[in-house]
C-alpha cells in the first residue's frame, strides 16, 4: 500500500506542512513551537524524506492524491494547509481542486507558475547538474540560494541533512511536474482564505508572483518579510510562526 510517511506532533486544529524541493518531514524543526496551539501533520512527499522508497509523482496533481490519500487514512476531511516553494504549488492545486479538504491556505516562498522566469538558475540547468553532475552537488548548490547568508544559519544543515535522503528520480520527476503546471487560471477557484507569506531577498520567486496571488485568489492578504530569502521559515522563524498563529486565530495569551 502507498502511503506516504509523517510526522505528527501537538494537538488543536489539524495543519499540514507541505515542504518543498528536496525537502522532507524535518524541514519544519523551526515550526515545531506551533505544535502548542495545533496537530502539525508534516509529511515526506513521495521520493524524498522518509518517503523515498516511493516513487515520486511527475505531476503537480499526483502529488495532491497522495496528500489526500494520507487524509483519508488519518481519517482527517479538512485541513489548514501550508506549503513552501514547491509544496506551495501542491497546496495551489489541492485548494483548486480539492476545495472540500482546504480550510485555510498559507502559501510560503512560493508562486503559481512552475516554470520560473526569474529563477536563480533555469530548470533546464538544474536538470543538466543532477544528471551530469551528479544530485549531492547540485543539491548542495541549489540548498544555498535559499539563505541570505548560507554558512551563518542552522537551516542549511538541515537542508542538506533532509536532501541527501532524495532519490535521483523524484529530483528530476518534480522538474518536470513543475514544467507541466500552470496554477494561474485556477487562482480565482481558491475558496479558501488565503496568507501569502514572501522573503524581499527570494531568488526562486520573485514579486511578480506574488502579484498574480494578489491579482487572482478572490480572499487574499500577503505579509512581506525583509532581510531574508527563500527558506524565510528558517532565517526568521519567529516571524513566519507568529503570522501563521494570528492568521489561524491561534494567538498566545
Amino acid at each position: 500500500m502507498r502511503q506516504l510517511s509523517y510526522r505528527r506532533i501537538g494537538s488543536g486544529p489539524p495543519l499540514m506542512l507541505v515542504h518543498g524541493y528536496l525537502g522532507g518531514q524535518f524541514m519544519w524543526e523551526f515550526q515545531e513551537p506551533l505544535s502548542d496551539a495545533f496537530d502539525l501533520i508534516m509529511p515526506s512527499l513521495a521520493g524524498y524524506g522518509e518517503s523515498a522508497a516511493l516513487d515520486a509523482p511527475d505531476s503537480i496533481p499526483g502529488n495532491v492524491e497522495d496528500l489526500c490519500a494520507l487524509l483519508d487514512d488519518l481519517q482527517i476531511e479538512k485541513v489548514d494547509l501550508l506549503g513552501h516553494s514547491m509544496g506551495g504549488m501542491i497546496v495551489q492545486e489541492m485548494a483548486a481542486n480539492r476545495p472540500e479538504r482546504v480550510n485555510r491556505l498559507i502559501c510560503l516562498g512560493t508562486g503559481s507558475m512552475g516554470v520560473l522566469p526569474n529563477r536563480f538558475e533555469p530548470i533546464a540547468e538544474s536538470r543538466r547538474k543532477i544528471i551530469e553532475i551528479g544530485l549531492d552537488h547540485a543539491r548542495e548548490s541549489i540548498a544555498r540560494t535559499w539563505f541570505v547568508n548560507p554558512d551563518a544559519e542552522q537551516g542549511l544543515q538541515i537542508c542538506r541533512s533532509e536532501g541527501a535522503k532524495a532519490t535521483t528520480q523524484a529530483a528530476l520527476a518534480s522538474l518536470d511536474a513543475w514544467e507541466k503546471w500552470d496554477g494561474r487560471a485556477q487562482l480565482s477557484r481558491i475558496e479558501a482564505t488565503t496568507l501569502v507569506i514572501w522573503a524581499r531577498q527570494d531568488r526562486s520567486y520573485d514579486w511578480n508572483q506574488q502579484q498574480l496571488f494578489l491579482d487572482g485568489i478572490p480572499d487574499v492578504r500577503i505579509e512581506v518579510i525583509e532581510g531574508c530569502a527563500h527558506n524565510v521559515h528558517m532565517e526568521k522563524p519567529d516571524a513566519v510562526n507568529d503570522l501563521i498563529r494570528v492568521f489561524l486565530g491561534r494567538t498566545e495569551n
